[in-house]
C-alpha cells in the first residue's frame, strides 16, 4: 500500500507538548518548531539561556518531516559557484561552517537511536564533466581535496561524480524527538502578530528580549524583503521496497535530476521537482523511472517537500534586517537543511548571547541582493499579481494555481499552499483562505 506521508513521520514515536496559556516573559522567544528552531533551543538550554519555543501546530510537522535527511557539507556543486560569486575566503568559510555542523551531528548522533550511518556522498552529472572538474578545482583552491569518481552503481548514465567521503544519513525525527523531549516547547501556540519583540498568541502575549523566527519562510513582511530574496521549490520522494542498495547517497547536479539513498530495506528515490506554483514531474516522473529500472519494486511511501531558495545559494542567518537588532531569522537552506539548520542553531545561539561567530559575514541576511535570481523573483511576483484569479494568496495577494498532483492551491510568488478547503499548508501565508 502506498502511504501519502513521509517514511520518517510513519516510523517515529511522537510525544506531545503543552499549549501555552496566558502571558509569559522570557529572554529569548523562538517561533517555529522545525529542525532549526529545535536545535537553537537545544543550544540555548545547554548554555543556560532562558527561552521559549512556540509552534503553531506540532513540531517537525513541515519540511523537517519531509527531508531526505542527508548530513553532508557537499551541497550540490556549490563551491565553484561560491568561489566565483563571493570569493575564495567566503567559500572556505561556508565549507568550514558546514563541516563544523557535520561534526556536531557526529558528536550527538551516536548517543541517539536515530539510524545514523556513515556514507559517502556523490554529486553526479549526466552530461557535463566540466562542471565536476570546476568543482574539484574550486575545492582544491580552498583547501579541501575530494575524489572524481567515474562509475556509479545507478541506473543512470553519468559522466562522473564528485565524491565527499564519510558523510552521513539518519532518521531525522527520531533524532529531533530525542533532542526535543526536555526542551521548553509549546505546541498549538499560534503567533498571530508581532508588536516589537512581543508575540501575540490566541491566548496571551509573550514578551521577550530577543526573538528568533525559524518558520521556514520568514513571516514578518515589513522587515528584510524576504518576499524578494526567497522563492520556494517542491520536490518529491518515493520509498521503494525490493529496489536497490546503492551503498551511498547520490544527487544529480541538475535540479531536474534524481537523488538516491537507502533506509533499511527501502530505496528513497527523489526528483520531479519544480518551482512552487509551476508544473513539474512530481511523483509521476519518479514512478516512470522506477517502472523502467526497478521492475520488482513496490512503493511503500510517497511524500513531497518544500524548500526555500536564496538568491545566492547561501542561507540567510542572523538579524532579520539591519534595523532589527533584537529580531533574528534563518531561511533559504536551498535543499540542504540538515547541516544548514545546525549552522543556524550554532550561529544564532551565539548571536543572541553576544558571542562573535567567525561565520556571521557569510550568512548575514543584509548582504547584497544584486543577483540575477532577484529579477526572476520580481518578474514572477509581478506576473502573478496581475494574473486574474478568484483565489488570491492572503500573504501578498498573488494568484493561486491548482496543483492537481497534490490537490492544493499553490502560490508561485512566495510558495504559500492551501488545501481544497482553504486551510493553509505552507507559509509565508499566516492564515487560511477566506
Amino acid at each position: 500500500m502506498q502511504i501519502l506521508n513521509s517514511l520518517w513521520n510513519e516510523t517515529v514515536s511522537r510525544h506531545d507538548f503543552p499549549t501555552l496559556e496566558g502571558d509569559r516573559k522570557t529572554e529569548v522567544l523562538i517561533i517555529g518548531g522545525g529542525i532549526a528552531g529545535i536545535l537553537t533551543a537545544y543550544f540555548l538550554q545547554e548554555n543556560g539561556v532562558p527561552y521559549i519555543l512556540v509552534e503553531k501546530d506540532r513540531i517537525c510537522g513541515g519540511t523537517t518531516g519531509n527531508t531526505t535527511a542527508k548530513i553532508t557539507f557537499q551541497h550540490g556543486l556549490i563551491y565553484h559557484k561560491l568561489f566565483r560569486g563571493v570569493g575564495p575566503e567566503k567559500a572556505r568559510m561556508y565549507l568550514d561552517a558546514n563541516r563544523a555542523a557535520f561534526e556536531e551531528y557526529k558528536k550527538l548522533c551516536p548517543n541517539i537511536d536515530c539510524a545514523y550511518e556513515v556514507k559517502d556522498n556523490y554529486v553526479y552529472s549526466v552530461n557535463d564533466r566540466r562542471k565536476l572538474e570546476d568543482e574539484l578545482a574550486a575545492l582544491s583552491k580552498i583547501g579541501y581535496e575530494v575524489l572524481l569518481v567515474e562509475d556509479l552503481p545507478l541506473p543512470v548514465n553519468t559522466v562522473g561524480a564528485v565524491c565527499f567521503e564519510k558523510q552521513a544519513q539518519f532518521h531525522p525525527l527520531k533524532f529531533l524527538y530525542s533532542i526535543a523531549k526536555n526542551l521548553k516547547i509549546y505546541e498549538h501556540t499560534f503567533v498571530r502578530e508581532m508588536i516589537g519583540t512581543t508575540a501575540v498568541t490566541e491566548s496571551g502575549k509573550i514578551s521577550a528580549d530577543k526573538v528568533i523566527v525559524t518558520t521556514h519562510f520568514p513571516f514578518i513582511n515589513k522587515h528584510g524583503s524576504y518576499y524578494l530574496k526567497l522563492f520556494q521549490h517542491r520536490s518529491y520522494v518515493i520509498a521503494l521496497e525490493h529496489a536497490q542498495n546503492v551503498e551511498g547517497m547520490y544527487v544529480d547536479e541538475c535540479k531536474t535530476g534524481f537523488s538516491f539513498r537507502n533506509y533499511d530495506d527501502l530505496l528513497l528515490l527523489g526528483g520531479g521537482g519544480h518551482r512552487t506554483g509551476k508544473n513539474g514531474g512530481n511523483w509521476n516522473e519518479l514512478r516512470r523511472f522506477a517502472d523502467e529500472n526497478y521492475l520488482n519494486a513496490v512503493e511503500k511511501y510517497h511524500w513531497a517537500a518544500q524548500d526555500c531558495m536564496s538568491l545566492d545559494n547561501i542561507p540567510y542567518i542572523g538579524n532579520y534586517s539591519k534595523h532589527t537588532p533584537n529580531l533574528y531569522t534563518v531561511s533559504g537552506f536551498n535543499k540542504w537543511g540538515m547541516t544548514g539548520a545546525m549552522v543556524a542553531a550554532m550561529l544564532l545561539s551565539n548571536q543572541v548571547c553576544g558571542i562573535k561567530n567567525d561565520f556571521e559575514a557569510v550568512f548575514c541576511p543584509s548582504r547584497s541582493i544584486l543577483r540575477s535570481q532577484l529579477f526572476v523573483n520580481g518578474f514572477e511576483s509581478t506576473k502573478n499579481l496581475l494574473t486574474p484569479s478568484k483565489k488570491r494568496c492572503p500573504h501578498l495577494g498573488c494568484a493561486l494555481k491548482w496543483n492537481p498532483a497534490e490537490h492544493s492551491w499553490d502560490c508561485a510568488c512566495h510558495g504559500s499552499r492551501f488545501d481544497e478547503s482553504g486551510r493553509v499548508l505552507d507559509n509565508p501565508a499566516n492564515g487560511d483562505l477566506k
